[in-house]
């Protein structure tokens, strides 16, 4: 099934893609374990991100934090399968869209997209900015090539999501 076939299935507008200037992400063809995520299931990134997040995992370990990792690479029938069930409990497709991308256009497609957690807070609450896990990815993640993707007033027009990081570039 085609994107846009999938997209007019699920009551995604082509136009709210093209005004909110969304970026298409292809799945990787080569994924690498890195570890277990919050919900007990192996994680997976691409090779040079894996490598990237494991060195900030262990660096901010170095500095006395603990940085969770709760979500990695998603596939898109797994982002489709998460908006099913989201219009299934009678969310309206806009309001989906503030909070998870239209399949293909996820960040977490890439395999360069973490969301990171802390023990502290719950799972993907704002919250998580008020923790020392966010004030250190804040100082040092682009030492790493992350960088938050979703602050407040994002131009993608998501919901502040200061749990979200990607993977850019190789570190320096």
């Amino acid at each position: 099934m085609t994107l846009s076939v999938l997209h007019a299935e699920l009551g995604i507008e082509p136009q709210s893609i093209r005004s909110r200037r969304l970026v298409r992400h292809r799945e990787p063809r080569r994924l690498q374990p890195v570890g277990l995520g919050t919900d007990g299931r192996d994680k997976f990134l691409l090779p040079d991100a894996a490598r990237a997040w494991l060195a900030m995992r262990d660096a901010a370990a170095a500095a006395g934090l603990e940085l969770l990792l709760i979500s990695a690479f998603r596939s898109v029938a797994f982002q489709t399968a998460l908006i099913r069930a989201k219009l299934r409990r009678g969310d309206a497709i806009d309001a989906i869209l503030q909070i998870n991308a239209p399949p293909g256009y996820s960040e977490h497609h890439s395999g360069r997209a973490i969301d990171i957690g802390a023990r502290d807070v719950a799972a993907l609450d704002d919250a998580f900015e008020n923790t020392a896990a966010f004030a250190w990815l804040s100082a040092h993640a682009r030492d790493f090539g992350f960088a938050l993707s979703y602050p407040r007033g994002n131009a993608e027009g998501y919901c502040y999501e200061p749990w979200h990081w990607c993977w850019h570039r190789p570190a320096r």
